[in-house]
């Protein structure tokens, strides 16, 4: 096995969607077998937006339990919650101390947050990349199979790194997104506009608890158009969408089917949506069964949490000792 350390986290608020599991999911169940890895439901990260402390505890429990559904083996992988290792918000305190606001502030998700919630602009939206660099270098992970939407934070987090090495002595190797060798990805919404989202649009976004006719009907509203008007015409990005999807989900012969009635002129959106839409819901409804079994087992996914808790705390406490002696914060030995 590889003995370079992969970290990667799913925040607890929101339901988990199509983009969670080909952008970083998938990444995650190919990995367990090649790498040490550590895989967590960042219950931290979801207060910037102070969720309903109600559903908090519900939804740690069903994101735990669709990693697992998708195919994370906890005998394989460190699965844990963010909160349940204190070793990380004391980094995160540390990291914060080499941050500037004028970085934090550049960044994108912060402009976004800003935007779309000018009464909470809070530290913890400001700091978030601080956070996420934390959860990484806790473990000292070189691997972090993320979205493409979280590039601009993992190269924050190996600024974070440099600098902390660069001040205090070498601790923390660069973490850098891996993939398989596969770009990045982002997967597009069903109305044409940008990336399905956890939040935002949920018309548009395949989420993985969606029922098989919640699926149907998603796609069947999938924006289309008249249709070619010549062979081998170019794709608008919606129908393009479409046919990306399709990729995920569909074998070569159906893309290879609608591919080339589109090119003829023959396309029937229809048939092609209705086609998608059978897809999506073969490729999602084991998921969702799955994940449905492990939520009606509380005590089991309770002993997965300490499991993972206890294997973590231990990663991360060595990494924090390290840490500690470096700048100087060890007074007793």
């Amino acid at each position: 096995m590889n003995k370079d350390i992969v970290v990667s986290g799913i925040r607890s608020t929101g339901n988990l969607h199509l983009g969670n599991y080909f952008g970083a999911m998938r990444n995650y169940v190919k990995m367990q077998d090649e790498f040490p890895c550590f895989f967590f439901v960042a219950d931290y990260h979801s207060l910037t937006t102070h969720p309903d402390p109600l559903q908090l505890k519900p939804n740690v429990y069903k994101v735990l339990a669709e990693n697992i559904a998708c195919g994370l083996d906890p005998n394989k992988v460190t699965l844990y919650v963010q909160s349940d290792v204190p070793e990380i918000p004391e980094l995160y305190l540390m990291l914060n101390m080499m941050a500037y606001k004028g970085e934090l502030e550049k960044t994108a998700s912060f402009k976004d947050k800003a935007r779309s919630q000018p009464d909470n602009i809070n530290a913890g939206l400001l700091t978030y990349p601080t956070l996420m660099a934390a959860d990484i270098l806790i473990h000292k992970a070189k691997y972090v199979p993320v979205g493409k939407d979280q590039e601009q934070h993992l190269e924050m987090a190996r600024n974070f790194a440099q600098r902390f090495n660069h001040r205090y002595g070498e601790l923390f190797p660069e973490p850098y997104p891996f993939n398989f060798g596969n770009e990045l990805i982002k997967i597009p919404s069903l109305d044409g506009n940008g990336k399905m989202s956890k939040s935002e649009n949920e018309n548009a976004t395949l989420y993985l608890s969606d029922t098989d006719e919640v699926i149907r009907k998603k796609v069947m509203k999938a924006k289309t158009d008249q249709g070619p008007t010549e062979p081998n015409m170019a794709m608008p990005d919606y129908i393009e969408n479409i046919f990306d999807l399709m990729k995920l989900v569909s074998g070569n012969d159906v893309l290879e089917k609608f591919t080339t009635d589109y090119n003829n002129c023959n396309i029937r959106y229809g048939d092609l949506k209705k086609q998608l839409a059978e897809d999506m819901v073969n490729f999602i409804a084991p998921i969702r069964t799955k994940t449905i079994e492990l939520q009606q087992d509380i005590s089991s996914l309770q002993s997965i949490m300490k499991m993972g808790k206890e294997k973590a705390r231990e990663s991360a406490s060595n990494v924090l000792d390290e840490a500690r002696k470096k700048m100087g914060i060890n007074y007793y030995c």
